[in-house]
């Protein structure tokens, strides 16, 4: 094995870089503490000497590094961190972790993990947005169809919820007698005890086109 390749181990986190370099033989070459930026990450890379094989564990930050150190080392290999046994071993520290990294690279140990082309990235994030934006939508309207019926309004589907936000299209339930007058005052509609329905959302919007005054609620639309 050549003494001209070096081994880096790196152990991301968001604020810096810990970076262990070895070399063929196994021996500590190298260690710093770098900040998690481009520029800093590209300074060190281009101060090294050699054939450079990288590896770091499969992340958040992991594919933004594979696209910056893919064109720059001989070799990059994002590692899965669950297949890493060794790293459970021992003692813990970033420090620590980086070297480990460094000696499964040297020693052929890690699982890859498929990092693409930037192209397959790209369509794989719109994919992942999609399904992300999809299922809050969901979420956000499953929340308002049981809000109303909890006043006894009745939504159907998806496109009647969101007909009934944008148009107002609600479908009106029985109305009690107190809610009759439009200026219902706020004591008595907090402890409607005389019914035991409550007041419709329809007089929520008669009611708030009412003058505020003293012991009167102007209710929401």
């Amino acid at each position: 094995m050549s003494r001209d390749i070096k081994y880096i181990g790196m152990d991301v986190h968001k604020e810096a870089i810990v970076i262990a370099v070895l070399n063929g033989s196994g021996k500590l070459v190298m260690e710093s503490i770098v900040e998690t930026k481009a520029s800093s990450i590209l300074q060190f890379i281009h101060g090294l000497r050699g054939e450079l094989h990288v590896t770091w564990e499969e992340g958040t930050w992991a594919a933004w590094l594979y696209d910056l150190l893919q064109p720059q080392v001989a070799r990059v290999l994002v590692c899965d961190p669950r297949r890493n046994a060794l790293l459970k071993e021992g003692n813990k520290s970033d420090k620590v972790d980086a070297r480990k990294l460094a000696d499964l690279l040297r020693t052929g140990m890690l699982r890859p993990v498929y990092h693409g082309e930037h192209g397959l990235r790209m369509l794989r994030e719109l994919a992942r947005s999609y399904q992300t934006i999809s299922k809050d939508l969901n979420r956000v309207l499953n929340r308002l169809k049981a809000l109303y019926r909890g006043w006894g309004i009745a939504v159907r589907g998806a496109g009647s919820m969101l007909r009934a936000i944008g148009k107002n299209g609600y479908r009106r339930s029985s109305m009690p007698a107190c809610a009759g007058v439009p200026s219902y005052s706020i004591n008595r509609w907090m402890d409607c005890r005389n019914c035991d329905e409550p007041c419709a959302p329809s007089y929520w919007r008669r009611a708030g086109n009412t003058k505020l005054r003293n012991y009167y609620v102007r209710f929401p639309a």
